[in-house]
């Protein structure tokens, strides 16, 4: 030991334990398990807010703020960033994830809500000291009171590249879409500034809830008896829920007579099925049937008719979500894990068939924001193989004078058009429908025969749909 006297420690504050918010704490579990895990937050956020809740921990308004803090840090993680690598002195790749997260976290609440400025910093830093540590928490507190010295649109106007020299970019950093999406979507729309600004807005927002009545199960009228419930703006059969809600506690999702389904999907499988046909109408193929939505609504119209429906998955798990879904449908149906690509059943033998591709998914960027920054243009090598051999196995299930409808949820020409046009060419005997009339009422189509939709035109996904007619 040492002789020397120990000297007497400096006056200060004493320390204060870090105060813990349920709220944030659960939005960063969340976030570090979409980045962690690749999990999407629509499926990790519902058990970890069921948990609280049975906790005791939370009420209605706190799971509404923890969504709120998840899903608008998703949507805007892009714009985020690139304002938080304005006021840090390295590049962003060497800061630590979880660094980030909370920092993101903190970034939404000054720049996106309506959260105080203090009171956003301070729990941004509780945060931080309870899930990184005092160390970490007081680069978190430098950085947000720089985040906090602008607004949103004075941090554009520094961020973001100048329009007139890089639109893409531009639009990139303002929209919160990778430069690539931003591309593909434009080229995919078509027009000017305008259009493609709505679009990516129209991906930052919230979805409403949409309930599909499957025919002869559930009515409309029955869904529009829950709260705040609206009628569908397309579909007949869709209802749609306002305010969000719990799908699930309604008694008529809960039982299978009604299932959760975006109007898209509706217009989608109702086109197949009404399609016209040259010759019988009794047997129906739906080729790519996970995780069920379509072919249940398949099966309760096939049912109505006389006719019945074959649903396909290849992955196991998906199919019994489609056995699922399926169940308690009265028409006669029969679901089976088979490999579109190598089918068992005979060639022609079809009548209606239904193949929804794999795909990369950026129609549905608004219900699963954290996609956008997953997908990869190379993504769209590893898809199109596939989609052309789902495609050419549905044309050859279909019989002479059947239908096939090839859909996607993606409006990237090159797993929409551009695939439907190289299987045309190997099947000369087959025409396009005309899809605009089996949509009827829905407005802005386009110039035909297939049909895209777009989340800020319609309200839906932007779900693309051909109908190929085999004519010999």
């Amino acid at each position: 030991m040492s002789d020397q006297p120990r000297r007497p420690r400096k006056p200060g504050k004493p320390y204060r334990r870090p105060q813990k918010d349920p709220v944030r704490i659960l939005a960063f579990e969340a976030l570090r398990a979409v980045d962690e895990r690749d999990a999407y937050a629509n499926l990790v956020l519902p058990p970890l807010l069921r948990r609280a809740r049975e906790g005791g921990d939370f009420d209605a308004r706190d799971a509404a703020l923890a969504t709120e803090l998840v899903y608008g840090t998703l949507r805007r993680q892009g714009t985020y960033d690139a304002i938080v690598a304005a006021c840090v002195d390295r590049p962003l790749r060497e800061v630590d994830p979880p660094v980030l997260d909370v920092l993101g976290l903190g970034a939404h609440q000054l720049l996106g809500t309506r959260i105080p400025t203090h009171a956003a910093v301070s729990a941004s830093v509780e945060l931080a000291r309870v899930v990184l540590g005092d160390g970490r928490a007081k680069f978190v507190n430098a950085v947000l009171r720089k985040v906090a010295q602008h607004d949103l649109d004075g941090w554009l106007e520094r961020v973001a590249p100048p329009y007139d020299e890089y639109p893409e970019d531009h639009l990139a950093v303002v929209h919160s879409h990778p430069r690539w999406i931003v591309s593909a979507l434009w080229d995919s729309l078509g027009g000017g500034r305008d259009g493609i600004e709505e679009l990516l807005r129209a991906d930052n927002e919230r979805p409403e809830v949409t309930l599909v009545a499957r025919p002869g199960r559930a009515t409309t009228e029955e869904l529009l008896g829950e709260e705040a419930a609206l009628p569908g703006r397309w579909s007949p059969y869709a209802v749609r829920l306002s305010e969000g809600g719990e799908p699930g506690a309604i008694p008529a999702v809960a039982d299978g007579r009604a299932g959760v389904q975006d109007e898209g999907s509706q217009l989608v499988a109702l086109a197949v099925a009404n399609a016209p046909l040259d010759g019988p109408d009794r047997r129906w193929l739906d080729g790519c049937a996970g995780p069920g939505g379509k072919a249940a609504l398949l099966a309760a119209l096939a049912a109505e008719r006389g006719a019945a429906l074959l649903a396909s998955e290849k992955q196991p798990h998906r199919a019994g979500l489609v056995a699922k879904a399926l169940a308690g449908n009265p028409g006669p149906y029969q679901v089976v894990v088979a490999d579109g690509t190598r089918p068992p059943w005979r060639p022609g033998s079809f009548d209606r068939v239904l193949v929804d591709v794999p795909c990369t998914g950026l129609g549905a960027l608004r219900r699963r924001p954290e996609a956008r920054w997953r997908r990869r243009p190379d993504d769209l090598d590893g898809f199109a193989p596939l989609q052309r051999e789902l495609l050419r196995g549905a044309l050859e299930a279909v019989r002479v004078g059947g239908v096939v409808g090839y859909a996607t949820c993606s409006p990237h020409l090159a797993e929409t058009r551009a695939v439907v046009a190289d299987l045309l060419k190997q099947f000369p005997d087959t025409e396009l429908l005309d899809a605009r009339p089996l949509l009827p009422g829905v407005p802005q189509l386009g110039e035909g025969p297939d049909v895209q939709l777009w989340p800020h035109l319609h309200g839906t996904d932007a779900m693309y749909l051909a109908l190929i007619r085999r004519t010999g």
